[in-house]
């Protein structure tokens, strides 16, 4: 397996170790990637393997991170930037090696831009309200749909086909198309800095953007994405970075010292948040995982950061 296909792989089998999911399914997705029965079985004894390791180390630690706040916004609040979102429209343009799709939100008079990159499903309504998000706080955002080349998200009728489909194309691949759509958020918000936000699989593009050098961007912000191998992010200079993990989510948070020490070596200006109390995708109000105050403070933090960095 690829590094991208194993840790879609590893997020089904936590998927259903969580009860998120039945055995069956997990067992299904898991063959979409093109596991046998054998090696779909393996990852999840792999997983369910670490998950207990790594919930007798929180139970000995639980003191240190001192008690989630949930009850500081209702449940039933609307998501964060919902109340001032934007719509977005459906765009196109020439990539390096075919159309490419997208969802534009365009926000009056532009504080800055920034490229949102989907999770392992696609360019789903869900991204698309998170462009609508920025544009209406006054940054104009484009959510770029990483399965273009496939005729886009919108042809997958079963979000694990997209998900299956995406675990197949490779790096080289997201970078380019990735590389373009920062290429096309400049031409439509000329002289405005830009930035990238990811999340999940998109919170790993952002690194691996940062990786391939993209001064282009003036900030950068990956939500709980794996950071790839041995990373160098030199060729990233000025870029900041501002990384959000879930506290609960010890199998992206594996990685977190991994980003530390190559942001830490580059001399890229950063901040690495862990919510306290949060899972894995603790943004995404359609997710089961989703966290109203974690993702309420990662919103406050974010417009921060941008005030900072990117206005």
């Amino acid at each position: 397996m690829t590094p991208l296909q194993r840790y879609i792989a590893e997020e089904i089998a936590t998927d259903h170790l969580d009860g998120l999911m039945s055995r069956r399914e997990a067992l299904r997705r898991l063959g979409l990637l093109g596991l046998s029965t054998a090696a779909a079985t393996a990852v999840i004894a792999a997983c369910s393997e670490r998950e207990q390791t790594t919930t007798a180390t929180t139970e000995n630690t639980t003191d240190t991170a001192g008690p989630p706040t949930t009850e500081t916004q209702p449940p039933s609040a609307e998501p964060p930037g919902m109340q001032t979102a934007l719509p977005t429209a459906a765009v196109t343009w020439a990539g390096p090696t075919g159309e490419l799709q997208g969802a534009w939100a365009e926000a009056p008079d532009a504080r800055g831009a920034v490229l949102v990159i989907h999770e392992n499903k696609g360019l789903t309504d869900h991204i698309r309200s998170v462009a609508g998000r920025f544009a209406g706080i006054g940054y104009s955002a484009l959510a770029i749909d990483l399965l273009s080349g496939q005729g886009g998200t919108g042809q997958f009728a079963d979000p694990a086909d997209a998900t299956a489909a995406l675990s197949k194309i490779p790096p080289e691949e997201f970078v380019a198309n990735l590389r373009s759509g920062i290429d096309e958020l400049s031409r439509r918000a000329p002289d405005r800095k830009l930035a990238a936000v990811g999340f999940c699989m998109g919170g790993g593009l952002v690194w691996r953007l940062l990786a391939a050098g993209t001064p282009q961007l003036a900030a950068a912000v990956p939500f709980y994405g794996p950071t790839p191998d041995d990373p160098d992010f030199a060729g990233s200079k000025d870029v900041a970075v501002l990384a959000f993990y879930g506290a609960l989510d010890q199998r992206v948070n594996a990685t977190e010292p991994v980003a530390r020490a190559a942001l830490e070596k580059a001399g890229l200006v950063h901040e690495l948040v862990t919510e306290p109390g949060a899972n894995h995708a603790f943004f995404n109000d359609t997710g089961d995982r989703y966290d109203p105050t974690a993702a309420a403070d990662a919103w406050r933090r974010i417009q921060e950061w941008f005030t900072a960095h990117l206005a």
